[in-house]
């Protein structure tokens, strides 16, 4: 893979140092929502996502973690389940390549493909090194640009997706209220960007452990209006959905949950 590491990081060299985003002006509240990110400021969210996700190494744009029924793909880790197999997650590969479809041409293999070719971890392993996964990192590293505006295009989405679920005109204008205080605080754009590529919108009712959520919008219902610091309320709130989930887990997660708070860390102002 060293014959991609120079590509690789001129595509990065713009951005050498963690930084607040530009904001746009203030944003009304309204459940139409539409990001406009700068050139730089993509690849710097691109770039935070994927050191994340994947410690931003091109090894980690192809992989599957133990313990899952599916690999984790790009710099979002974009999930893929193979044929068969149905788990509490939202599946997103095969939507990240419907949209690479709309720019680029995809290799033959991806195209004839609807679930993932690999039944289970060790066979995904076993053709690590092959032509078709050497083909799919290469696909993942070249299409970074590509990949931040589908996540983008995910939050755009969020809002009103997540003010559909709720009942009450007090709970929508509560949700709306703090989604615009946190897009509208510094920082705040790359963690709602980050998290609902993270953990997802909380709409789906298969992400449910013990009847609750861990998406977006359980973060944003736990968040309280009382705190002045927007974004340390916006990282104790996700501490807080995050270990919920751990707790009600049919199954061990607490070895994830250290490297989750790492994470949400990144999420305050800097």
């Amino acid at each position: 893979m060293k014959q991609f590491l120079p590509l690789l990081l001129l595509w990065f060299w713009p951005v050498v140092v963690w930084c607040d985003l530009a904001l746009p002006p203030p944003m009304a509240a309204t459940s139409s929502f539409k990001i406009q990110l700068s050139e730089r400021e993509a690849r710097e969210i691109g770039r935070r996502i994927w050191q994340n996700e994947g410690a931003s190494q091109v090894k980690n744009l192809t992989v599957w973690n133990k313990g899952e029924a599916f690999p984790s793909l790009g710099i979002g880790h974009f999930i893929w389940y193979p044929s068969g197999v149905e788990g509490p997650f939202v599946e997103s590969f095969p939507a990240l390549l419907t949209h690479l479809e709309q720019s680029i041409a995809l290799p033959a293999w991806l195209r004839k493909t609807g679930d993932a070719p690999w039944p289970n971890r060790s066979a995904f392993y076993d053709d690590i090194n092959s032509w078709r996964m050497v083909e799919l990192r290469e696909l993942m590293k070249n299409t970074m640009p590509q990949q931040v505006a589908f996540i983008v295009q995910r939050l755009e989405a969020a809002l009103p997706q997540m003010l559909e679920t709720l009942p009450k005109a007090a709970q929508r204008a509560a949700i709306e209220r703090q989604f615009y205080r946190v897009a509208n605080s510094p920082n705040g754009l790359y963690a709602l960007i980050d998290y609902v590529n993270f953990k997802g919108e909380g709409i789906s009712l298969k992400e449910r452990y013990r009847g609750q959520g861990w998406g977006l919008l359980q973060l944003l219902q736990t968040m309280q209006f009382s705190s002045n610091d927007t974004m340390d309320e916006f990282t104790r709130a996700a501490d807080e959905v995050l270990t919920r989930r751990v707790n009600n887990a049919p199954r061990d997660e607490s070895r994830w949950l250290a490297g989750w708070r790492k994470r949400i860390e990144t999420y305050r102002a800097r």
